[in-house]
């Protein structure tokens, strides 16, 4: 459809909690109720981390596995009966390099990233049977976004208060087109990201032992960089 020929039944927006599981069936049901279908799930809510682990408390990753991890899983159980029922849809989740990578300052952020990876590859694979329904895991890196505002910290409690520049960062709307690309092509993964990050995921893919050691040497740096305060380039 063009922009200029929806109208406003075309359009619903809802609010919704990704930590109120209990909400997600009702959350589906309304869009079912309201459009009949759905053709496309794009999970995309989450936050990041900023902290050290060993500063961390330990709700601070579970908050991050909740909302990361088993929020998403939630609503896809739901939407995904539908699509089953249909024999038919496209569930997309916006993953991150992190997904596929280590980085300091960021494991629980990381290990959620991970169990998406995790999930959505063995899911892909028990819907064999139905072949018209894709699951697309997208992994972008450092994309000019909100998320470095709402990461979590220490606890639970803390905000980040140094969040920096972002010009260095993928343009949104890149990130959306090339999101969009790869879900019209049913791609099953996507690293969408700019250099030298995603030269930094071929190591991790294809000679891990380079990209520990060369992680070792960045992660070292970025560490002093955010006990001094100063933010550092990569995500």
């Amino acid at each position: 459809l063009e922009i200029s020929s929806l109208g406003e039944k075309d359009i619903l927006v809802l609010r919704l909690d990704l930590t109120d599981r209990s909400s997600h069936e009702a959350a589906t049901n309304s869009v079912l109720k309201h459009f009949g279908k759905i053709d496309v799930l794009i999970n995309n809510g989450g936050r990041s981390q900023r902290s050290l682990f060993v500063d961390t408390n330990l709700d601070v990753y579970s908050a991050i596995m909740e909302l990361n991890y088993l929020g998403t899983i939630s609503l896809t159980k739901h939407v995904l009966n539908h699509m089953i029922q249909r024999k038919r849809g496209k569930i997309v989740t916006v993953s991150s390099v992190m997904g596929i990578m280590g980085a300091p300052l960021a494991s629980g952020y990381c290990a959620s990233k991970h169990a998406l990876q995790g999930f959505f590859n063995s899911l892909r694979t028990e819907l064999t049977d139905y072949p018209e329904i894709s699951i697309i895991n997208i992994c972008p890196g450092p994309v000019q976004s909100k998320i470095i505002h709402n990461v979590f910290t220490e606890n639970l409690a803390k905000s980040l208060e140094n969040t920096g520049d972002q010009s260095h960062k993928m343009p949104t709307d890149r990130c959306v087109r090339l999101t969009l690309v790869s879900t019209a092509n049913d791609l099953k993964e996507a690293w969408v990201s700019d250099q030298p990050y995603l030269a930094v995921c071929y190591l991790w893919q294809y000679a891990p032992t380079w990209a520990w050691w060369l992680m070792n040497r960045m992660g070292k740096k970025r560490i002093q960089n955010f006990k001094s305060g100063v933010v550092s380039l990569f995500r």
